[in-house]
């Protein structure tokens, strides 16, 4: 299955808890942080969730 490399662009400060649990749950917890995850609808739904906080790296 094909992989996704996603990066934090945005701090988890004065956020909502659930998306700063959406990124704990990426592996994400530092800001430029790059995590490769595999490609599935699951991990494009949490991405849709907080745009504003990471970037898919191609």
């Amino acid at each position: 299955m094909a992989t996704i490399k996603i990066k934090q662009v945005g701090s988890p400060i004065r956020r909502p808890a659930i998306q700063r649990q959406i990124l704990i749950g990426l592996g994400l917890n530092k800001m430029h942080k790059v995590v490769e995850r595999q490609d599935t609808p699951e991990v494009r739904g949490a991405i849709a969730k907080i745009p504003h906080l990471v970037q898919v790296v191609d």
